[in-house]
């Protein structure tokens, strides 16, 4: 093994937060410490700062093994050949093992921010998931697809291949996608049982593909005490406020009704401005979906997540004036 591919095995890893109340530098500091601690992997997203293959290219500068996933990344943004260049010219300029995650994203995002459709999004994902893949694995690009499609293009760096494919996945296209195309499914602020209940719909999806079950690895915000009666306040606040944007959309509405808020739903649903929707999401939801509290706690709830069936628990942890970086909540969790 490769000391770009060191890991603890423990099925624990990071992704950055990319918290917009946050400096954007601090990502670099998460990721060492991600790579200091022993982390299996460190997932980069991309938001509103940098570019994610010009931040997995400074970050695989300043750590010594982590493997790197980016993205997911939104697949009406970004092509399919632009993706595979993006992910083989991380991996030739660094030599670290890479990988890539892709996701349909969000309507602000997609429309909004980059001016592009996001009509038939699954549809997208699919052909992206395909085409992707097939690119990575050194193919040429076959102009096939009716939203997405490449013709000719063949990387002329080493091809990264190899177990390289995440899709991002809610719903059931989604999950059948996921379930055909790709090496790991992805599951971001999901509650433990319902984590369980889209692992079985993949098993199932996997079996009418023909193919094994794909891993899956489950996005959990973080924000632990690194010692007994060290508040967590601040990273709960800045958990509740990234909820925002999930207590109204399709799939997440039904998911939070069902944790027992289904009045907050409701509420979200009628459009209030972020700061009143804000306000009134109680501590409790953030615990729903994420680890929150004491290390004992937190370690209850990573034990949970894993026996449902979700094989790499990826924390994503708070960064506050009280804990710069999530350092504290890092250092907890780490080992296990």
């Amino acid at each position: 093994m490769n000391k770009d591919e060191v890991s603890t095995g423990a099925g624990l890893s990071v992704s950055l937060g990319l918290w917009q109340d946050r400096p954007a530098a601090e990502a670099i500091a998460t990721a060492r410490l991600a790579d200091e601690l022993g982390y299996d992997e460190l997932w980069l997203g991309e938001m509103a700062t940098y570019d994610v293959f010009a931040l997995a290219t400074a970050v695989a500068g300043v750590t010594e093994r982590i493997p790197l996933t980016v993205g997911p990344l939104a697949v009406t943004v970004r092509d399919p050949a632009t993706i595979a260049m993006g992910v083989a010219s991380v991996r030739a300029l660094t030599g670290r093992r890479v990988t890539v995650a892709l996701g349909t994203s969000s309507t602000v995002v997609v429309e909004e921010w980059h001016g592009r459709s996001r009509a038939r999004a699954g549809v997208a994902l699919a052909e992206s998931a395909r085409q992707t893949r097939e690119l990575l694995d050194g193919a040429r690009s076959d102009g096939q697809g009716s939203v997405l499609r490449s013709r000719g293009y063949r990387l002329r760096l080493p091809a990264p291949g190899g177990s390289g494919l995440t899709v991002a996945a809610f719903g059931p296209a989604a999950i059948r996608t996921a379930a055909r195309y790709a090496d790991r499914l992805v599951l971001n602020l999901v509650s433990v049982e319902t984590a369980g209940e889209l692992i079985g719909s993949l098993e199932r999806a996997a079996q009418e593909a023909g193919r094994p079950r794909p891993r899956v690895a489950a996005w959990v915000c973080a924000a632990v005490e690194a010692k007994p009666g060290a508040v967590v306040a601040e990273g709960t606040e800045q958990l509740r406020r990234g909820l925002v944007g999930y207590l109204a959309a399709p799939g997440y509405a039904e998911m939070f009704a069902r944790a027992g808020f289904a009045e907050l739903v409701a509420y979200a649903r009628t459009r209030p401005h972020p700061r009143e929707l804000w306000a009134a999401i109680p501590p409790s939801a953030v615990s729903a979906v994420g680890v929150v509290g004491s290390v004992a706690h937190a370690r209850e709830r990573i034990a949970e997540y894993r026996g449902v069936g979700v094989d790499e628990v990826v924390l994503v942890p708070a960064a506050t004036a009280g804990d710069p970086a999530g350092a504290a909540t890092l250092s907890a969790l780490s080992g296990g």
